[in-house]
Order: C-alpha cells, then structure tokens, then sequence
C-alpha cells in the first residue's frame, strides 16, 4: 500500500524517488542503523535488492552494474566500520568513473554524543573515497539531498556520491518524494584545443592517440579512431586499465600500455607529441628507485583534446572531420591454434578464450600477473566487452562480475581472477550463487601473490626465504573448490589445456555460477 504523502517516512521518500528516476537495484550490506530502508525496499517492492556478505563485495557489485548497466545502481551500508569495509573497491569504481550512489547509516542525531560503539567519524571516513558527500538533515529534505547526490552520480564523468543517513531522518515522518536534478553535460570541445591536435598530427612528429573511458565502450568513435590513425600514421593507445573496452571480431583492436614500468617507458619512448582523449597523462603505478614518474618522455608535447569530464567520441568525429578520416571496417585477428593436450599455461588459457568466448560475452580480468598475456585473446575472439581493474586495489574480479550480470542476465560472464586477490572478496560467490549469476569464474591458481616477486626485484631487492614466504599462498595450499563448494558453487579443478577447454564450453554453455580451479 502507498503511504499518504504525511505518512512517509525519509527512507521511503528516497526510495520511491531514486526510483523514479530509473535506480532499480540496491546492493546492499544492512545494520541496525539502515533498519528503515530494508522495511521501505519490503514494502515499495521498487528495486531488486542484492546483499553481499562483505562490503567490499556490495561496492565492487555496483560498480560492474554501472559498467555494464550505464546507470548507478544504489549500495546501502552500515556506519563508518561498514563503509571502511567498503572503501577498497569504492576506490576502484572511482578510478573507473562510474555513477554510484551510497547509502550511508548513522546513528540517531540524539545518539551522536554519546560515543556509542559504532560511533566514528562517518563523513571523514567517506570523504577520501567520494566526489560528494553529504548528510541527511531531516526527513523533509532527505529526498532532495539524494536527488542532488544521484544528479552528482550521473553527471559527465561518473562519480561516486555518498549520503548519509542518520536513523532517525530514515524513520521520521514527514517526507515527501522530490523533484529530479539534471545531471552535468559533458564539457564542450574546445576549437582551439581541436586545432592543436591538428596539428599534432599534421606535424610530421611522432604522435600517439591516448583514448580512454566512453571512447573504449563506443565501437563507431573506435572505427574513427583508427581512420584517423591510417589517414595521419598516429599510433592508437589505451591506457594500463579500463573499466570497459569493446573488443573482438568487428571491433578495432586497441594496444594497451604496458603495467611493467620498464615496458611502459619503452613502449612510450618514441613519441614527440601526444594526444589524450578523456584520459590523463600516463603514470607509473609506482615509485621506483631511478625511473620517473610520468611515462612519456619529457620532451613529448601533449594536448589534452578531451578531458575525462568532455564528450570523448564527439572530439573524435570533429578530429576525424577536421583531418577528412572516414571510420573503417576492422580487420579481425585471427585466434591462435586450438590447444591441444599438455600444461595449463596463462599463454593457453588465452587460447582458449579465443577459440570458445561466445558472441556477447563479458570478460571480467583481475587476472594480476597473467593479465598482460591473456589479454590479446579478447582481439581474436567473437565480440566482447572486457571489464579490468581500475584502481589497482585488488579483490573485485568475483564481485563485479556479480554485478555485470545482474545489469545484463542474457549476457555470459567469465571472470579471469587471480587466486591470492580471490580471497579479498570471496562471499562474492554466495552473492553469485543467491542470485543465480550466469557467471564462470576461472581461478588461475600459481599459489603465489606472483605479481609482487616481479616488484620486489623493481625495487632492487634480493629476496631471501622469509621475503618470499610473505608472497607464497602455500601451508596450507588453498583448495578452491572446497571453497566454492561452500558458498553454493559447483566447481572443478583442472590441470591439461584440453580439460579446461572442455570445461569452459561447458560452463559457458548451462545458466547459473560455476567456478574453474586452473592450475598454471
């Protein structure tokens, strides 16, 4: 039943207008203190509602949501302990600019001063970690504080918006549904800037092309992109991590820059001009003793055509317009042999990828160490959106293909997860298994944090026995089919290239969560 319009609550005067405005999925982690809007989500039946057994699970859920969705999906978590537990891949989703609207409880404003247990400081713990925050001042307003908060969201780039909830707005009567907030456009292109890029390319100096973000998701400002880069001989890049890149056959096939810092200089050494298209100048993802910070040479000339907050694919067609470059048919690469029989290698399971993705797929990669070998695969296999880790604060591979298969449930997902940053979120396969998630999810299981032996050596460390036992997942060695077994997962571990290709067919091929322990 509605309630009268002096009857409502705040909290349901949240929810029915998020959802006016097309918020109709809640990722949800609950106290006591959110115990009025798990009663509103019950009783206006407006929104699915998914709980995550870890707030890093209900964070990382929405993010892939948005990826895949376009659109913000709420999270609904409990006081500052919770939002810390959320904090991780809140920072990921950031990174990736993504809308996401949080939902924060706090206790009663009566309780506050009275340093409860769970007291703390809960705008503080947020703020690093938000592009806004705000908290509720009574119930009256409380629908027009989250309006503002999803306008914040959904404005050009996406951000991540933070309300907080105070128990005692959320229960008090009062409220009212409020009015939408138009959402930011996108910065317009600059023709001064356009004229630079001009001639960048015009130049007859070395040039690369940087594209990230709505770039990498539009296949038609791609199909520009690389007219452009025929017509002018720029080279075409996309930056270390994305939060979703269009790839496979019909699609142009975008280079990355390399993680490894050494790669990366060399990768980027060779160019006198440089154009970014919402992206930022590259950086290093470290410090390290002799190398700088920033990738391209100190020479190189750079013209920022679109910021991250500009209209990506707009810039592209008046560039493209500008230099008479027309969008052409992309060449598909041809996959790799089948593998036949032997070791599980990261080199054979992109083999596989490439000969079995189904049309459609949706590859979620926190493959780590394996990362920058299995990546071409996604080139040569049938049409497929690829979804990376962004912020580098690992464990979001499991829960954020829970997401992206909630916002696109005809839709196969496969999440290439590394083992060690596995255990970060490992609920999520609960989360996948309630919500009979069509997901596979591939460990490849090296049994080691492999990634940072490499850094080790970057920063001119000889590690001995002790530095590497911090970096070896052994004693015991983790079993993860008895661990997916327990979260309502069936799952198989298996150890010849052929065994796993049988397996992933399958997998693939039949609905719901199953869980592949690669042994490589």
């Amino acid at each position: 039943m509605t309630s009268r319009p002096d009857e409502m609550n705040g909290a349901e005067s949240v929810v029915r207008s998020l959802h006016a405005e097309g918020v109709d999925v809640c990722f949800a982690n609950p106290g006591t203190s959110e115990m009025q809007f798990v009663d509103a989500l019950d009783r206006t039946k407006l929104m699915r509602c998914v709980l995550g057994l870890f707030e890093g699970v209900v964070t990382a859920a929405a993010d892939g949501y948005a990826r895949m969705a376009g659109k913000p999906a709420v999270t609904l978590l409990h006081l500052a302990p919770g939002f810390a537990n959320a904090a991780a891949n809140l920072h990921n989703a950031r990174k990736a600019r993504v809308p996401m609207l949080n939902l924060v409880g706090d206790h009663a404003l009566r309780h506050q001063k009275y340093d409860a247990p769970l007291s703390a400081d809960v705008e503080g713990a947020c703020r690093p970690f938000s592009d806004w925050v705000r908290s509720g001042r009574d119930a009256a307003s409380f629908a027009a504080d989250a309006m503002e908060g999803l306008a914040v969201a959904k404005g050009k780039p996406g951000r991540i918006a933070t309300l907080i909830a105070p128990a005692d707005i959320g229960w008090d009567a009062g409220a009212k549904v409020a009015k939408p907030v138009t959402p930011s456009a996108a910065a317009p292109l600059d023709e001064n800037t356009l004229s630079d890029a001009v001639a960048a390319l015009e130049s007859g100096d070395r040039t690369v092309i940087i594209a990230g973000l709505s770039v990498l998701e539009d296949t038609v400002a791609l199909a520009r992109l690389q007219g452009i880069a025929e017509k002018t001989g720029a080279d075409l890049l996309a930056p270390v991590s994305n939060r979703r890149m269009e790839r496979g056959h019909g699609r142009v096939a975008m280079k990355k820059i390399p993680y490894p810092i050494n790669d990366a200089l060399e990768t980027l050494a060779p160019y006198a001009r440089a154009i970014l298209v919402e992206t930022q100048p590259p950086v290093a993802f470290f410090a390290y003793p002799g190398k700088p910070s920033l990738l391209l040479p100190e020479t190189c000339r750079t013209t920022v055509l679109a910021d991250v907050d500009g209209d990506g694919p707009a810039a592209i067609a008046a560039l493209a317009d500008r230099v008479g470059a027309r969008a052409v048919t992309p060449r598909d690469n041809a996959p790799p042999p089948v593998p036949q029989a032997g070791k599980l290698t990261a080199e054979v399971i992109g083999a596989v990828l490439s000969n079995t993705l189904p049309e459609g797929a949706i590859v979620i990669d926190e493959a780590v160490s394996s990362s920058g070998i299995i990546f071409p695969s996604g080139d040569s296999a049938a049409p497929n959106s690829w979804l990376a880790l962004t912020g580098g604060s690992i464990g979001i591979g499991i829960p954020l293909s829970a997401g992206a298969a909630i916002a696109c449930p005809d839709r196969p997902v496969i999440a290439l997860q590394a083992d060690g940053s596995a255990m970060y979120t490992l609920q999520g396969l609960w989360t996948q298994a309630r919500e009979g998630a069509n997901v596979t999810t591939v460990i490849l299981a090296n049994r080691a944090y492999d990634i940072l032996k490499g850094e080790l050596h970057n920063v001119g460390a000889q590690p001995g026995p002790d530095a590497l036992s911090m970096l070896n997942l052994d004693r015991p060695d983790l079993d993860f089919v008895a661990l997916a077994k327990g979260m309502g997962v069936p799952a198989r571990r298996v150890e010849d290239a052929q065994d796993f290709m049988r397996t992933l067919k399958q997998a693939m091929s039949e609905p719901g969560p199953f869980l592949i322990e690669a042994m490589i």
